[in-house]
Order: structure tokens, then C-alpha cells, then sequence
């Protein structure tokens, strides 16, 4: 089943694979073979942008994960503090 979640992320990295795309093959028509380090100029920054977009997910999964995992500390405190009062 489809998820219809926008996914912000995913929107720019589709977005920046498509920009670097249409630049390789615009640069490919105006410059000819002299277009060739500049082709691989922009795919490395291809590459870099989706390694920084991967290494964002990462981090925010993580850090999710870490809110979760203390919040359910917290309610175990609290619902160990309030057993202990009673």
C-alpha cells in the first residue's frame, strides 16, 4: 500500500538528482568533450548532496529513537513513583 506521507527530504533529493541530471546533459550540449570535468564536477556534488540528505536521516531517526526510548524511561520513573507513594 502507498504511503501519502510527503517526505521533504525525499522531495529534494529527487529534486537535486533531476537538477544535476538535466545540467550533466546541458553541459554535455552546449560545451561538447570540453564538458567532461565539469560533468564530473556536478556529479560529485550529486553525490555529496545525497550523502549530506542520507546522513540528515540518519541522524533525525536516531535522534527520534532516542526521544522515544527516553520518554519511556520518564513513564517508567513516573509509574514508579507513583506505585512507591501509594
Amino acid at each position: 500500500m502507498l504511503s501519502h506521507h510527503y517526505d521533504r527530504s525525499r522531495a529534494i533529493a529527487v529534486a537535486s538528482q533531476a537538477a544535476g541530471l538535466i545540467a550533466i546533459v546541458a553541459l554535455e550540449t552546449w560545451l561538447g568533450d570540453a564538458a567532461r570535468p565539469w560533468q564530473g564536477l556536478v556529479f560529485a556534488l550529486m553525490l555529496a548532496f545525497g550523502l549530506g540528505l542520507a546522513l540528515r536521516s540518519y541522524y533525525l531517526k536516531q535522534k527520534a529513537r532516542r526521544d522515544r526510548e527516553r520518554a519511556g524511561r520518564e513513564r517508567a520513573r513516573k509509574a514508579s513513583d507513583t506505585w512507591m507513594s501509594d
